[in-house]
């Protein structure tokens, strides 16, 4: 399996603990015996940060895709046309070769996500959460074992029930999945609309994944938009100004 210097010069803290041992296959010449990083771990560069941050989200994805006992090739497609409008073509190119073989490995999800809540922030796993959710409508359907999974790796990402359920909403157009977004009850008062703005504009902006690389965050945009999108929505329903 022929890897480029994206894979075998760029990653950082997803080389250790079970993402490691899930891609170590594909890469085995950077590992020791025991699937572990040559070489003394140190900090991490921003480049490592953000490659680290695709993989575990290759790995996770590859659980997504496989919860419905079945890869549609819209769910290919769509990490595809993510990886290469997010991050270039050349990381999609290999990012394809790379899932396919994490596609054949078992994913501990609870030591997975272990790993990617001990190295990022909670505005990454926020991040994380909503690529997932989109890789899970990709065929148009989220089915219930789908969602099931999302709730549990949401969990063990520790985001907030709260924070993962409005991300879900973000995917729904309908005005009641707009409140939700917003974290907020149609009782909400217009004051109350207001300030859930304010607040969710803080939580999801783009900024707060900045550390990423620019690819990241302009992924985030597409979160940030539908929080205001809602709010542009919930205005119009109520005559807002």
């Amino acid at each position: 399996m022929g890897y480029g210097k994206w894979i075998t010069g760029a990653l950082g803290w997803a080389l250790g603990g079970p993402i490691g041992g899930i891609i170590g296959f594909a890469v085995g010449s950077m590992f020791d015996g025991k699937g572990e990083v040559r070489g003394s771990a140190g900090s991490y560069s921003p480049s490592e940060q953000r490659n680290s941050f695709l993989v575990s989200l290759l790995v996770l994805s590859s659980a997504i895709m496989k919860a419905d006992k079945r890869v549609m090739k819209s769910e290919l497609d769509y990490v595809r046309l993510f990886i290469s409008e997010n991050f270039g073509p050349d990381a999609a190119l290999e990012s394809s070769k790379l899932l396919r073989d994490i596609l054949k490995q078992d994913v501990d999800i609870d030591a997975v996500c272990m790993q990617i809540r001990r190295n990022t922030n909670a505005a990454a796993r926020l991040q994380l959460v909503h690529y997932l959710t989109g890789i899970a409508r990709a065929d148009g359907h989220v089915s219930s074992d789908e969602l099931q999974l999302l709730r549990r790796i949401a969990a063990s990402l520790a985001v907030p029930s709260q924070d993962s359920e409005s991300i879900f909403a973000m995917f729904d157009k309908g005005i009641d999945a707009a409140y939700q977004v917003l974290e907020i009850e149609k009782s909400a008062t217009d004051e109350e609309v207001k300030k859930a703005y304010r607040r969710m504009a803080v939580k999801h902006h783009p900024d707060k994944v900045s550390s990423l690389g620019s690819d990241v965050q302009k992924s985030a945009e597409e979160k940030f938009k539908s929080i205001t999108d809602a709010y542009e929505k919930i205005k119009k329903e109520r005559g807002l100004v």
